[in-house]
């Protein structure tokens, strides 16, 4: 209070000194503004004013009263009971964009930030701290190059135990092609991710992920990967012509990291609203709803016109991406694949398969297949019960 008497004496004895001066003809109004910090302007109405009620005139009149524009005490009570009994687990903008879409909302971020701070809802977040690190620059065109990465965590809060979310996602637009909940991440949860990617967009340039066992084999821990013996996952990259791109520290995944972060702040309670308590119920509404509504909110334009993808033509895309193993038959004309016996119907082409090497494919949901060359002498579902007889050559 002392602080605020003692600027406004000063404020008062600079007024009189301009006013003197101004009616003296030593400075124009405008003048006389520019010295109090106002327009010219403003000093005439302040002049009125200060020969009418003397220093009080001066005062500024819309202190004590209610401003126009200030947000109606209902709406902002709605709000913050709104937070309370529902979205208490959300961002506040995540919060505000669920109001904005789902409760008719019509009041600002800021508005809403700062009163759930001042009702004691929300703490308000400390300012990063550290060094200065200049952000990569994004590939140009969406196809150049594409991250894949999981993260565990408790993404389903009805479930006891944390999940894997492996995701796939465009460098350029930070557009995600791709995100599946798993028990374990591993080389069927990347397969997956891949041909949910290339059957909707294409064939991509680069690959970039870290140095999971499933990817790269590293024959020293930390140490550099061996390319020259391929994972399941390397192997399928090379036969599509995807370059694969190995990590080498965590700041050079940052992208991926910062997405996790906004995923794990954002998924959990959207499940929870939505009242999803399965695995195979979040992978549909990750589908349907989720990336969707994500995409739209925080990827990109990229910084050219165009796109780095091109069409795929080939072999289905299963029988590339999956688990492919050589196999000796037995004299039993089966194939021993963990534990499950396979076995080769007859064939028209050929008696039998006894001693002869051919190919088993296991794919991510479990089924099997046994191929001599491009041909498909059986498939299995994964418990080995022979399938689709009439496809076999």
């Amino acid at each position: 209070m002392r602080r605020a008497s003692a600027l406004w004496e000063v404020f008062v004895l600079r007024f009189e000194e301009a006013l003197e001066r101004y009616r003296k003809r030593r400075l124009t109004a405008e003048e006389a503004g520019e010295i109090l910090g106002m327009s010219g302007r403003h000093f005439r109405r302040l002049l009125l004013r200060y020969e009418e009620d003397g220093p009080e005139g001066l005062r500024d009149r819309r202190l004590g009263k209610v401003s126009p524009r200030r947000a109606p005490l209902a709406e902002l009570t709605r709000m913050q009971i709104l937070y309370q009994e529902r979205y208490r687990d959300f961002t506040v903008k995540h919060f505000h964009e669920q109001l904005v879409k789902r409760h008719n909302y019509k009041l600002s971020y800021t508005v809403t930030r700062l009163a759930l701070h001042g009702a004691g809802l929300v703490r308000p977040q400390k300012r990063r701290g550290g060094t200065h690190r200049k952000k990569r620059e994004r590939r140009p065109l969406p196809g150049m190059l594409l991250f894949q990465d999981g993260s565990t965590h408790r993404w389903i809060g009805a479930l006891d135990h944390e999940l894997d979310l492996v995701v796939t996602l465009d460098d350029a637009t930070g557009a995600i092609y791709s995100a599946i909940l798993v028990e374990e991440e591993g080389t069927a949860s990347s397969f997956l991710g891949l041909v949910e990617t290339i059957a909707a967009h294409g064939l991509f340039r680069a690959f970039y992920t870290d140095r999971g066992s499933h990817y790269f084999h590293t024959p020293k821990a930390g140490g550099k990967v061996d390319k020259s013996k391929p994972t399941q996952v390397g192997r399928a990259l090379a036969q599509l012509g995807i370059t694969h791109i190995p990590s080498y520290s965590p700041e050079a995944r940052g992208r991926m990291e910062r997405v996790f972060g906004t995923l794990q702040s954002r998924l959990p309670p959207e499940l929870r609203l939505a009242e999803i308590a399965t695995v195979e119920a979040a992978n549909r509404y990750l589908k349907e709803q989720f990336v969707p509504d994500y995409n739209a909110r925080f990827a990109v334009p990229a910084a050219e016109e165009g796109s780095a993808f091109i069409p795929y033509a080939g072999r289905p895309l299963d029988d590339i991406l999956c688990i492919q193993e050589s196999r000796q038959v037995g004299r039993d004309n089966c194939v021993n694949w963990n534990g499950l016996a396979l076995q080769i119907p007859p064939q028209r082409h050929r008696h039998h398969y006894v001693r002869a090497t051919v190919r088993v494919h296991q794919y991510p949901d479990g089924r099997l297949a046994i191929f001599d060359g491009p041909s498909c002498l059986a498939r299995f579902d994964p418990d080995g019960k022979p399938i689709d007889v009439s496809r076999a050559a």
